[in-house]
């Protein structure tokens, strides 16, 4: 194994690392506005790109 990586290597207790302290900045009550505003902003993305699709579809079928 390469050792250059191994710090890029992602396993369960950095994973809980992370939560705890996304848990200590944000408290509990805050976590789920902020999943519903990324919920949010992932479907928003995906609409304006679902629209782009199509218009380059329509722009295409023209020619």
């Amino acid at each position: 194994m390469n050792l250059a990586i191994l710090p890029l290597v992602i396993g369960w207790p950095q994973i809980v690392l992370i939560v705890v302290v996304v848990l200590l900045l944000f408290g509990g009550k805050k976590i789920p506005e902020l999943m519903r505003g990324l919920g949010s902003g992932l479907k928003e993305f995906k609409d304006a790109s679902k629209e782009d699709t199509d218009d380059t579809t329509k722009l295409d079928d023209k020619k």
